[in-house]
Parts: structure tokens; sequence; C-alpha cells
């Protein structure tokens, strides 16, 4: 894959400590990826978190960076680790420790999009497994770190809203529990309890039923980049996808402008807590 695995939109002056990460919503599939496949284009688009990007695009007109995949979740999933590889679909590659997303087949290179729908008949070398990632993963996660620290270095501080989107299904927390936005903060040692507090309360007040951690806790982009206590916080966002689109078909829904015009005050609201002025007033 020649192109670049992300975009990266800055604002034209950084006013805020909030950066916006968007690691699945890329839809570029090369050839080689389509030539391989069993599957149809639909299909491989069920790993996607379609049109997050596009809900999440107001960011750089409130003052907060943008980064977001070009390159299919299906092709590399910018959410695991490098060396999450799947020896089931890489040759070369030992069993090490159980890995529970490596083994359902969702390593750095995806075995299987949702469903558990193998995308390959057969297995990849490991020369063009760590080529993808040298390629996309490397330089994305560079960026990433390297955005997060301008945060910390400005502003004292940085905050990471790590943005996807889950099945309709996965949000049933139960009878009358139904979630429309799950955060995960890894059980509170990705961010700080009282700017989750302050996150929970901007979805909310947008008219968003929310829940904490389960089933989404976080994945790979929340453990390696939430250190509270180095004054960097990440927090994944999962939106309920019936809220905005046709999953069945990974199209947008009519009531897709009007979502995005929510989204669009979210994430001011989302940029204002890392401003300074605001963070003094939460501290007080």
């Amino acid at each position: 894959m020649s192109e670049r695995a992300f975009t990266l939109v800055r604002p034209l002056r950084r006013t805020t400590c909030v950066v916006f990460a968007s690691p699945h919503s890329g839809r570029h599939y090369p050839d080689e990826m389509r030539r391989a496949t069993r599957l149809d284009e639909t299909a491989l688009r069920s790993s996607e978190d379609a049109f997050v990007d596009e809900l999440f695009a107001a960011a750089p007109g409130q003052g907060a960076p943008l980064i977001a995949a070009t390159a299919a979740r299906a092709w590399l999933d910018l959410n695991r680790a490098q060396d999450e590889l799947d020896p089931a679909l890489v040759e070369g590659v030992r069993r090490g420790a159980h890995n529970p997303r490596v083994a359902s087949g969702l390593g750095v290179v995806p075995r299987v999009v949702a469903g558990g729908r193998p995308i390959y008949e057969g297995k990849l070398p490991l020369d063009a497994a760590r080529a993808r990632i040298a390629a996309g993963w490397v330089p994305y996660h560079a960026a990433l770190s390297d955005l997060l620290e301008e945060s910390r270095e400005a502003f004292g501080e940085a905050i990471l809203i790590d943005c996807h989107s889950m099945p309709h299904e996965a949000l049933d927390q139960g009878p009358g529990r139904r979630a429309d936005v799950i955060l995960g903060d890894r059980f509170g040692a990705a961010a700080r309890g009282d700017l989750v507090d302050r996150i929970e309360a901007v979805f909310a007040g947008a008219g968003l039923r929310v829940a904490r951690n389960m089933p989404f806790a976080g994945a790979y982009t929340t453990q390696a980049y939430g250190r509270p206590a180095r004054r960097r916080h990440a927090v994944q966002v999962e939106l309920d996808r019936a809220l905005y689109m046709d999953e069945a078909r990974v199209e947008k829904a009519p009531g897709f402008d009007a979502f995005r015009a929510v989204m669009d005050g979210i994430v001011a609201d989302l940029a204002a807590l890392g401003r300074p002025q605001d963070r003094a007033v939460a501290a007080e």
C-alpha cells in the first residue's frame, strides 16, 4: 500500500490539549487485498467504524487536531499492538501467551471481519505483514505520540479521545439499560476520574445514554497512551451505529446529518474540556 495510511488535520491554532483520533474509519482497500480475499466489499467494510471520522470532523475548527485512518481496519488495525500477529494467519509467527484478540482473528493484521468471516483463504508471508505495519502502524503512532507530547508541552496535559463505533446489539446493557455511548477508561487506569465524569456529562447533556467500560474498556490505544500520573489521559468513545447508519448496507441513515450536528456540539464541548481556563475551573 503506497498511499498514506492516515490523515492529520491540524487546527489553524491549537487552543486545547484534546486530541481526537479515529483509527478504524479508514476505507481504502488495496488492490492486492481485493484480489486475495473471498469477501465482497460490504463484508469487508463490516469491520469499519464507518463515517466516525466525519462525525468528529468539527475538531480542527474547535482548536484540536484530528488524526484518522485512511487504511481499512481489515487491512491493518491501528488499535492493536504491532506485535499482535496471528499465527493462524501469518507464516512464521510462533504462538505466545494467550491473547483473546489475536485468538479471535483480530490481531494487528486481521484474519477475519465482523461475524468471524475469514478474509483470506491461506496464510500471509511474515514480510508482507511487517511491511503493512512499517507503512501504516509505525507512522500513525509516531504522529499520535507527537500530538500528545505537543499537548503536554503547550498545555501541561494531554487528553486523547479515541473515537469508535460499535454494532447496535453490542450496546444492550440489559432490560432498560441500552446505552448509546460507552466510554472506556480501562476501569480508571487510563484517565482521571473527574475528567471522565465531565466527558460523560457532555454526551448525557446531548441526550445520549452513557455507560462505562462494559463491554468495551478500551484496547491498545487507551492502554498505551493513558497515563494519568503523567498528565496524559485516554478515553475510548464507542457510538451506537444505529444512531446514524444502516449497519447491514454500511450506508448513512437518513438522519445522519442531524446526528452529525449533535456531534458537532459534543466535539465543541469535549474540546473545551482541554482549554486552560476550563481545566482551571475544574480543578478548583
